[in-house]
C-alpha cells in the first residue's frame, strides 16, 4: 500500500557501435517502423550515471528499468520496476519497496531483483564518473530484504523521496557490472527491464533505440525504431520535420510556429512545462559574493518584456521557483511574497550600496539548447548595463558550458532545470550547502528552510514550508527565476503523440499510424 505523502493526486548483442564519425546511420528495423526525433541535448557518455540532464533520464529509463515515474495524466507517481511502497508508521526514515516479479531483461531473459536495486546504489554513489549522487543524497542506507523486496533508510525523514528516486534512480544490472567491469558492461552490454533496447550510441550525433517486443508495455503501435537525432538549430529542425527526415522537432521557438501551423502532413502540439528557467549567479566569485549585487540583477530584469518581445508570449512567469500545477505552489504567497518587481532604480541603488567597481561580468548562455536561449540573453545584456553592470555575453559549446556549470566553475549563467513536480530535490541541488558545486551557495538560513521541508509529512504544513524555503532562497538570490516555456512540438500526422509538461519523449508513448 502506498503511503500518501500529499504529493500531487500523482546491448543489443554484445557490441555498441564505436562513437565514431564515420557511424552509418540506422535505419528501421526490416518491415518495421521507425520514428525520429529531433533533440536539443545529448547523452555524453556510455555510462549511464556520468551525466544529469532531462534527455539521459528519460531515455536510460526506457532501455535499462527506473523504480517509477511521474504520470502526469493521473497526477500521481506510479511504479515501473517498482510494484508498491510504503513508510513505516513508527519510523519515517525507513520505506519498503516491493518489486514486480518476473519482470525479463532484454535479450538473456534475466530476472530482475533487489540486488540491481542496491548495486545501482552504490554505484551512483561510488563510481568516479557520476553525477548523480543527489539523487540518493537523501539514503543512508539500501538493503536487499528478499529478491523482491527493499528497504531503504533515509538519513533523515524526507517527504519528497519519491521525487530524489523515481525516474532519475537508474537501474542497472548487478550480475553483468561484476563480471565485466563498468566499461564492458556499459558499452557492450547496456542490456535493461525497459521496453527499448539500445541499438546504437554516437556520442554528439545520435541515440537509437529497438523496440523489445516481449515487454508487456510496448504495444505494436509503437515505433519499431525510436531515433534522438541531435539538432540544436531551430531552423534545422523544421526543415527535416518537413522533408519527413525526422517524425517529432522538439521545442520550435515561436517565429517558427507559423511554417509549422502552415504546413501539410504535419501539426504542431503544446505542452506546459515543469523546466525552470533562471539566470544563476555563483557567490564563490567576485563580484557575486556581494547579496545586494545578486539582489540587483533581479530587479533589473523585465521578464514580462522578455517573454512578450524575445519569446512570443510563449511563456509564463515565475514568481518563486516554481508555478501553477507543481507541488507547493501558492499562487497568493508568490504574488505576496515572492513577486520581483522590475525596478531599475532600485536595482542602481543596490549596484552602488553593494561597491561593485565596474568590473567586466560575463553572462554565459548555451545556443539552441533552451528556446531563443541566445535571443533572451542579448536582451539581458543592456538591463543590465542600464543599472550599472557592465555585462558582456559568451556563448561557449553547450558541452563546455554544461561540463563548466556541473564542477561550479561557471560563475554568472543562464540555464533551466527540468522535470520539476516536488521541487525539494531541485532546490537541495541548486542552492542548499554540499547540494552540488552548480552555484555553490551556503546559506544558513536556505539550509534550515529546505532541512525543514523534507521532515514535514503533513501536506498542508508542508506546502508551507516549502515557501518559506522559496523565499529563503529569493532573499539571498543566487538565481532570478525567470519563466516555464510553452513547449511546442512539430509533429507529423502519420503519429499520434501527446507531449508531456517533462520534455521528455518516450516510445511507448507513441503511435505510428497504419
Amino acid at each position: 500500500m502506498r503511503a500518501a505523502l500529499g504529493h500531487p493526486g500523482r546491448v543489443f548483442a554484445a557490441f555498441l557501435a564505436a562513437a565514431t564519425a564515420c557511424a552509418a546511420t540506422a535505419g528501421p528495423a526490416a518491415g518495421g517502423s521507425q520514428v525520429t526525433v529531433g533533440i536539443t541535448e545529448t547523452i555524453a557518455s556510455y555510462n549511464p550515471y556520468a551525466d544529469s540532464i532531462s534527455l539521459g533520464y528519460g531515455i536510460w529509463c526506457q532501455v535499462l528499468g527506473c523504480l517509477g515515474v511521474y504520470d502526469f495524466n493521473k497526477g500521481d507517481y506510479v511504479g515501473q520496476l517498482a510494484e508498491s511502497w510504503e513508510i513505516d508508521k513508527q519510523d519515517p526514515t525507513i520505506w519498503t519497496f516491493h518489486l514486480k516479479r518476473g519482470v525479463k531483461r532484454q535479450y538473456d531473459g534475466a530476472e530482475f531483483t533487489s540486488a540491481d536495486v542496491v548495486h545501482s546504489f552504490h554505484r551512483i554513489n561510488e563510481d568516479p564518473q557520476s553525477q548523480q549522487k543527489q539523487n540518493v543524497s537523501p539514503v543512508k542506507d539500501m538493503i536487499a530484504a528478499d529478491k523482491y523486496t527493499v528497504k531503504i533508510v533515509t538519513k533523515a525523514p524526507t517527504a519528497s523521496l519519491l521525487e530524489y528516486l523515481f525516474d532519475r534512480m537508474i537501474i542497472s544490472s548487478a550480475d553483468l557490472y561484476e563480471k565485466y567491469g563498468a566499461r564492458e558492461a556499459d558499452r557492450k552490454y547496456p542490456w535493461g527491464w525497459g521496453p527499448y533496447k539500445l541499438k546504437e550510441l554516437v556520442i554528439g550525433q545520435r541515440i537509437v533505440l529497438e523496440k523489445d517486443d516481449k515487454n508487456p508495455d510496448v504495444k505494436p503501435e509503437n515505433p519499431d525504431t525510436l531515433i534522438f537525432e541531435i539538432m540544436r538549430e531551430p531552423e534545422q529542425r523544421v526543415t527535416a520535420l518537413l522533408g519527413n527526415e525526422i517524425q517529432i522537432a522538439q521545442f520550435i521557438p515561436p517565429h517558427l510556429a507559423p511554417r509549422v501551423r502552415a504546413a501539410p502532413n504535419v501539426k504542431l502540439e503544446a505542452s506546459g512545462s515543469v523546466e525552470m528557467m533562471f539566470l544563476a549567479m555563483s557567490p564563490k566569485y567576485k563580484p557575486w559574493d556581494n547579496v545586494k549585487l545578486r539582489q540587483a540583477v533581479c530587479l533589473a530584469i523585465d521578464r514580462d518584456s522578455i517573454i512578450k518581445n524575445v519569446l512570443g508570449g510563449m511563456a509564463e512567469r515565475l514568481d518563486g521557483p516554481i508555478g501553477a500545477g507543481q507541488y507547493g505552489y501558492d499562487a497568493d504567497y508568490a504574488r505576496g511574497n515572492l513577486r520581483i518587481p522590475y525596478d531599475p532604480a532600485k536595482a542602481r541603488q543596490l549596484v552602488k550600496e553593494s561597491g561593485y567597481d565596474g568590473q567586466p561580468v560575463y553572462l554565459d548562455t548555451p545556443v539552441g539548447r533552451y528556446i531563443n536561449d541566445k535571443e533572451v540573453t542579448e536582451a539581458l545584456i543592456p538591463m543590465l548595463n542600464a543599472v550599472g553592470i557592465s555585462a558582456r555575453l559568451r556563448t561557449p559549446e553547450w558541452a563546455t558550458l554544461w561540463a563548466d556549470v556541473q564542477k561550479g566553475k561557471t560563475p554568472f549563467y543562464y540555464m533551466g532545470r527540468g522535470s520539476i513536480v516536488d521541487p525539494s530535490v531541485a532546490l537541495s541541488q541548486y542552492f542548499e550547502t554540499g547540494g552540488s558545486p552548480r552555484i555553490g551557495i551556503s546559506d544558513p538560513g536556505i539550509d534550515r528552510a529546505l532541512a525543514a521541508e523534507r521532515v514535514t509529512f503533513d501536506p498542508a504544513a508542508r506546502k508551507t514550508a516549502l515557501n518559506l524555503a522559496f523565499k529563503a532562497i529569493e532573499d539571498a538570490a543566487p538565481a532570478c527565476f525567470m519563466w516555464r516555456h510553452q513547449m511546442l512540438y512539430g509533429e507529423s500526422a502519420g503519429i499520434r503523440h501527446v507531449p508531456t509538461p517533462s520534455g521528455r519523449v518516450s516510445g511507448i508513448e507513441i503511435f505510428v499510424k497504419p
